[in-house]
């Protein structure tokens, strides 16, 4: 056993450890690599903690101050490069305390006070949290508004919609995006429910039980913008649903990016050429010259895997940890820091590939939904208009797809005379019911895929997005 006089690593325990970390352990056991990312946090936080130990007289006005000023000097030495901390502190909150204490001697020491580790890192990390949310609501914004911007050009625009990815009904292009920009409202919707509950305060609960000194929980969480205080001190320090929470909405974002990926992927393929992109947005092969890659939506759909990993990771960490903290939750900033960085990475990527990186060809998709049988369903609505019941009129249809298959022919091929052999009721006006463009226009209900409705869901997304520019 190792008999070696404390390190400085050891003195930051109580004098109960009469020795140092093994070095191997003490790396295992560090943080620092990580958790540095909340430096700007824990001294926001540790600022507000100063501010209420000195509001309640459990230290001086005085010492308050100098704890305040002290904490923006090495904020100001960590912008400029100057702290650096190692794997020798440990953690990032032990890091700042200690450079605290160099720069304005024992009063450093006192910040501390009623305080743990455990209260402290939860705060540091929901302040974390919050900033990053409203940036990942900001990039769900901007990205919703190119696909607004590119939903009002292609009003008219056709395109083959598909279930089964099999042809189902032609669409317009705008409505097909504006089904995107409804996933990622309720994203940014999630994430601001998600933000409540980030935003209620750890700070005061201590290691587990709260403190003896007279401390003012609401004062120090007004201070940092909090809106509430965490009730009970078991819960505020061991509590990690929020994380959890965030990475659940992260995942359907993901999940929304990535079908959208998908769906670029194909799009850009040779067999559909619904799109071509640009080159800002796409790479080559090494071996073979004529290769145009989707590199973005491929990363995208890629990264997803990624997200969903995280929140595993978090589930399966909190399930079997008793009250209060534990270690284990150590593991939660590596995740979280990843989760969040992935999330905005990809919506920012996303939004430049639709803002910059492709182009749509509305000849191809307008030639496209002329060579399929994806208006059938308007023959059988066309005889049901005039009388004949509609499962007898879906019946004939499927029978005249069959035989069109058979001949190599179209609906549209048919002559007047073959449409009324098959049924009295087709008229000369069949052919302007089965043409594409009138298919797409004729869908006129609420939500369809209708010219109109789809003018009247720009016009509703457009007064969404000021709305919510209005509040910010």
């Amino acid at each position: 056993m190792s008999t070696a006089s404390p390190s400085p690593q050891s003195a930051t325990w109580s004098q109960r450890f009469e020795s140092a970390l093994h070095p191997a352990i003490a790396q295992f056991n560090a943080s620092i690599g990580f958790d540095i990312e909340l430096i700007e946090y824990d001294i926001t936080g540790s600022q507000a903690h100063a501010r209420m130990l000195a509001h309640t007289g459990i230290i001086t006005p005085e010492e308050g101050e100098t704890l305040v000023q002290g904490l923006e000097q090495v904020r100001q030495e960590y912008r400029q490069g100057q702290f650096q901390p190692g794997v020798e502190a440990e953690d990032v909150h032990f890091a700042v305390e200690r450079r605290l204490t160099e720069l304005i001697g024992d009063v450093g020491k006192k910040l501390h006070t009623a305080r743990s580790r455990n209260d402290q890192v939860g705060t540091d990390t929901r302040l974390y949290l919050r900033d990053h949310i409203r940036h990942i609501r900001q990039r769900i914004r901007t990205l919703q508004g190119v696909l607004l911007r590119l939903a009002e050009q292609h009003v008219e625009t056709l395109i083959p919609g598909y279930t089964h990815l099999q042809r189902a009904q032609p669409l317009s292009l705008a409505h097909h995006l504006l089904a995107y920009f409804e996933m990622l409202q309720r994203d940014w919707e999630r994430l601001g429910d998600v933000a409540k509950r980030v935003n209620v305060s750890p700070l005061g609960c201590g290691a587990l039980a709260g403190t003896t000194f007279p401390i003012d929980r609401h004062y120090s969480a007004e201070l940092l913008h909090f809106d509430s205080v965490y009730s009970n001190s078991l819960d505020g320090v061991s509590d990690r649903d929020f994380a959890i929470e965030f990475l659940c909405g992260a995942s359907l974002i993901m999940v929304h990016l990535s079908r959208l990926s998908e769906e670029v992927i194909f799009w850009a393929s040779e067999e559909f050429r619904f799109v071509t992109l640009r080159d800002s947005c796409s790479t080559g092969s090494s071996i073979m010259p004529q290769k145009k890659n989707p590199d973005v939506p491929e990363l995208v759909r890629g990264k997803t895997g990624r997200v969903f990993g995280h929140l595993q990771a978090l589930l399966v960490m909190m399930k079997g940890l008793p009250l209060a903290y534990n270690k284990d939750l150590q593991e939660d900033k590596e995740a979280l820091f990843d989760g969040v960085k992935t999330v905005e990475a990809c919506l920012e990527a996303m939004t430049i590939l639709f803002d910059q990186g492709l182009e749509f060809q509305p000849a191809r998709l307008g030639a496209a939904v002329a060579e399929d049988f994806s208006n059938a369903t308007d023959v059988a609505d066309y005889l049901a208009a005039k009388g004949v019941p509609f499962r007898e009129a879906y019946n004939l249809v499927g029978k005249v797809v069959k035989t069109c298959l058979s001949q190599g022919k179209l609906l549209k091929d048919l002559s007047l005379e073959e449409w009324q052999a098959l049924h009295p009721q087709f008229a000369a006006d069949i052919y302007e019911a089965i043409a594409p463009k009138q298919v797409v226009a004729a869908r006129n209900s609420y939500g369809g895929t209708g010219f109109e409705q789809v003018r009247q869901a720009i016009a509703r997304a457009h007064d969404r997005l000021g709305a919510a520019e209005a509040t910010a």
